[in-house]
């Protein structure tokens, strides 16, 4: 006899009554998809953090050279030493000048591509961009350190067009110059920027595109100028796209090993102290407080950036 009712029996086995059961039960089902992120997050970045935070309120025994298991915040106190205060604001400092600099030259070329750029135009500016993020992270570095060598390109065209004595009198000025361009700060300088750069440019063209042009048009028709038009409208209104780029650039830049290590003169930025006092002196306390510097800048420069709108713009 066929069945009359107006539902029929489930007929899928286990795995329609497991569907069902998420069905009704949508939370669960969410709740079971987030559980391997969470993990992840909870265990391999969250307690690594956690133990590194722990491990900045030990010491080293000055005598043993051993770490002392003991709550204390004397390994906190050694970042005020001369030595130790000179690393972090010479890291801030290039931090902050390479993220400023990011967005004086990114802000025109993203203007440029979000107000002119159609079809194929905006295709190859993307590409222009990206093409960069798409080699090596290494090869650019060296391929900039062979750039700003005395034997390189760079000092080659200065020869050529008759500017040599310019350059040399940039490498000749205290702080920024050096033997050549490859082992100076403005080498380091030139190379965060080339690399970064990318991170700066994208989030100003979005927020720039997201900017009615009839709010430019109306400032015109009250008789702003293109400056006022400039300040008043269209740069308050990009801010949070620039603010969204510098957190890339600045905490980028703030925690980069590998281009000082690289190109760059002798002196530390936070990046070589970390790996410095973990491996060859052996100072995992140093190290973690050292680490624990650029964890809280980044936290205030967020905060900020938050409250200025800026991940609004990423």
């Amino acid at each position: 006899m066929a069945h009359t009712g107006a539902i029929l029996p489930n007929q899928r086995g286990w795995l329609g009554n497991v569907s069902d059961h998420f069905w009704r039960r949508p939370g669960l089902l969410i709740f079971l998809m987030l559980v391997p992120a969470l993990l992840w997050l909870g265990i391999v970045y969250l307690g690594s953090l956690l133990a590194l935070l722990l491990q900045s309120f030990f010491s080293i025994d000055e005598f043993s050279g051993l770490i002392k298991h003991e709550l204390t915040l004397k390994t906190y106190g050694e970042l005020f030493k001369p030595q130790n205060l000179d690393i972090i604001v010479r890291t801030t400092l290039m931090a902050g000048i390479v993220t400023l600099a990011s967005a004086v030259i990114a802000f025109p070329i993203a203007y440029m591509a979000a107000r002119y750029a159609r079809g194929k135009w905006k295709a190859l500016f993307y590409l222009g961009i990206m093409l960069p993020l798409w080699a090596s992270y290494l090869v650019k570095v060296y391929a900039w350190k062979l750039i700003l060598a005395k034997e390189g390109i760079l000092n080659w065209m200065f020869e050529k067009l008759g500017l040599t004595w310019l350059l040399e009198g940039w490498l000749a000025l205290p702080l920024i110059g050096g033997n050549s361009l490859s082992i100076s700060y403005t080498g380091t300088f030139l190379v965060f920027l080339y690399v970064w750069m990318p991170f700066m440019i994208l989030p100003i063209q979005a927020a720039i595109e997201r900017v009615p042009t009839n709010l430019l048009d109306a400032a015109a028709d009250l008789g702003a100028t293109p400056r006022q038009s400039f300040w008043k409208v269209l740069f308050p209104l990009a801010l949070p796209g620039i603010i969204a780029g510098s957190i890339f650039t600045f905490s980028l830049t703030l925690g980069d090993y590998i281009i000082p290590q690289i190109v760059g003169n002798s002196q530390f930025f936070i990046g070589q102290a970390v790996y410095s006092h973990q491996g060859t002196a052996g100072n995992i306390p140093l190290a973690a407080a050292f680490t624990v510097v650029p964890i809280l800048i980044m936290g205030v420069y967020l905060w900020l950036a938050k409250r200025a709108g800026a991940f609004d713009a990423l």
